[in-house]
């Protein structure tokens, strides 16, 4: 009986191919080339695979449905966020124990400009643009989830709000300096 041949992976001499080769079952992961962290050389290239499982914003920018300038505005209003944001804190079992509450941090001019810029992100999209772009961009909802809590269904729902998500990535990417007002703008919504 003939052995079956094992056909050897071909590596491109651009950029090196160091994906993890066993995944889980339920992983979605999309690949892209990001710079060399261990590169000798600037500029070069790596393969690298990205999780879009939680992620919306990657899901839509690997599925090629928005562009580089809605990608980077979308995670620069993230980034945003999370400066605005004064969530909770982990214990830090290093520190001593004092009976009684410490003393709220001060804010930062780090926190206060991310704040300035969501409220005028707020006033540029109006709130119910905010509020879409919250969902899907901090919560991680998907365009079905977002029609169910406004207790919306069906598809020409989905396609509203996934067009209205596009209008407003394209108002952040405008706000944020990716995009300028030459770039062609959506078919008007009827």
């Amino acid at each position: 009986m003939p052995r079956a041949r094992r056909s050897k992976p071909r590596i491109s001499a651009h950029a090196h191919d160091r994906r993890a080769r066993d995944l889980p079952l339920n992983a979605e992961v999309a690949a892209v080339e990001i710079d060399d962290p261990l590169a000798l050389e600037p500029g070069e290239k790596i393969v690298a695979l990205r999780s879009i499982r939680n992620d919306p914003l990657g899901r839509l920018h690997s599925h090629r449905h928005i562009d580089e300038a809605q990608y980077r505005a979308g995670r620069a209003f993230q980034d945003d966020w999370e400066k605005a944001e004064r969530g909770p804190r982990a214990v830090d079992p290093t520190r001593e124990y004092v009976d009684g509450g410490s003393a709220r941090e001060p804010i930062t001019e780090r926190q206060r400009r991310a704040v300035l810029r969501l409220n005028r992100l707020e006033r540029e999209l109006g709130a119910d643009g905010i509020v879409l772009v919250h969902e899907v961009l901090v919560l991680g909802l998907t365009m079905e989830q977002v029609g169910q809590r406004r207790g919306l269904r069906g598809q020409r729902w989905k396609d509203y709000f996934a067009r209205r998500f596009q209008e407003c990535l394209d108002r952040l990417a405008l706000i944020y300096g990716f995009a300028s007002k030459s770039r062609p703008q959506h078919a008007p919504l009827r």
